[in-house]
């Protein structure tokens, strides 16, 4: 008697259908993957506007409840400032001292580094240039200058750049080392408003002069408020160029409520230049503020049509994600984090009207809206 046996198996159309099965789970699941992701990375940034949020606070309680200077000017006549310092001020804003990020390092358990520079003279100084350039009064190591140095500045959605300034000043500074890298930041200090914004803003009279003068237009807690010039904390001034007019910005002059108020915004990915998600280049990149640090925005309303005219304002109405140079920007889909003033985070769409993005900017205004994170 003959014994039979069955074939056992996959045939070659049920292999088919199964590796089908396969390749459409992998398909739903990648997506689940990438959002789990960029959850993460999103809460990442947020937590570490938190943190800049609190280390504000830190140096308001230390400086008479001033939030730090979003650029401190040393004074054209100071002898020490200017002394041994050949770009004093030949170069374009080469009187500008320690920034606001840099201001904060002693409260955010960076005070060894923040040691390592005079915050008696201009950051683009020969004591405070790295190692190489060409002069002997250098006193700042080489490991502080590191694109990635300061995890707390970077959000993790930003595509990684070599934060090299040397496209900045190569032409600029004769003889300087080559390539000059400094920390990045993706978070920004608010100062206030670009006159594109103002005219989006019902009952706002836009003056001559905004960018320096105008106090609606310095209106965000990091702006200049009206006053006598008063010496920073660092040995710097608060004022613009020339004008000497100005003080700290205290907790007290934001009359709107710290919680209604943004203190900083994120402005990613600033050492490349992106207009819409997507990477360009830009003749006129050279003539932005040149230190990372010193970052501080009168944002912009952009048209956002034109890539080769990426900070056209004609008729422009889009506050945020279109070009990073000049306007709140980050690499999360649909909008920006934020940090209030009094160190809440908060996820910004945007969507948001000029109207409610100007009044969640401005200190002082009086202006009543609807929140739109509640």
């Amino acid at each position: 008697m003959k014994k039979t046996f069955e074939k056992t198996g996959f045939t070659l159309v049920e292999l088919l259908v199964v590796i089908a099965i396969i390749g459409i789970l992998v398909g739903l699941l990648l997506p689940a993957v990438q959002a789990a992701r960029e959850a993460a990375r999103r809460m990442q940034c947020g937590n570490n506007l938190k943190q800049l949020g609190l280390t504000v606070h830190n140096h308001a309680s230390t400086y008479k409840e001033s939030i730090p200077s979003w650029c401190q000017e040393f004074r054209g006549d100071d002898a020490y400032a200017s002394s041994n310092n050949p770009y004093f001020p030949v170069v374009p804003d080469t009187r500008r001292g320690a920034p606001a990020l840099m201001q904060l390092l002693p409260f955010m358990e960076q005070g060894n580094l923040f040691g390592n520079f005079d915050f008696k003279k201009p950051l683009i100084d020969p004591r405070n240039l790295p190692a190489g350039t060409p002069t002997s009064l250098n006193i700042v190591p080489n490991t502080v200058h590191t694109t990635n140095l300061i995890p707390t500045f970077i959000c993790p959605s930003t595509p990684e750049a070599v934060c090299d300034y040397e496209r900045y000043l190569g032409a600029l500074i004769s003889g300087m080392a080559r390539p000059w890298i400094l920390p990045r930041s993706d978070y920004t200090l608010l100062r206030g408003a670009h006159e594109s914004l103002l005219a989006l803003v019902p009952g706002v009279t836009i003056p001559s002069n905004c960018t320096r003068d105008a106090d609606v237009c310095n209106n965000a807690l990091g702006g200049v408020a009206e006053g006598v010039a008063t010496p920073s904390p660092n040995g710097g001034f608060s004022s613009h160029m020339n004008i000497v007019n100005r003080r700290f910005t205290k907790f007290g002059d934001c009359s709107d409520g710290l919680s209604n108020t943004m203190l900083f915004v994120e402005q990613a990915g600033r050492m490349n230049l992106y207009f819409r998600g997507k990477p360009i280049t830009h003749t006129n990149f050279i003539n932005a503020s040149f230190v990372d640090w010193n970052l501080a925005r009168h944002v912009r309303a952009l048209n956002g049509l034109n890539i080769a005219n990426p900070n056209d304002t004609t008729a422009g109405t889009q506050i945020m994600n279109v070009y990073n140079l000049d306007q709140p920007y980050s690499f999360h889909p649909g909008g920006i984090q934020t940090c209030r003033g009094d160190g809440s985070v908060h996820f910004l769409s945007q969507t948001v009207d000029a109207p409610t993005f100007y009044a969640l900017m401005a200190r002082s205004d009086g202006r009543v809206f609807t929140d739109p994170v509640n």
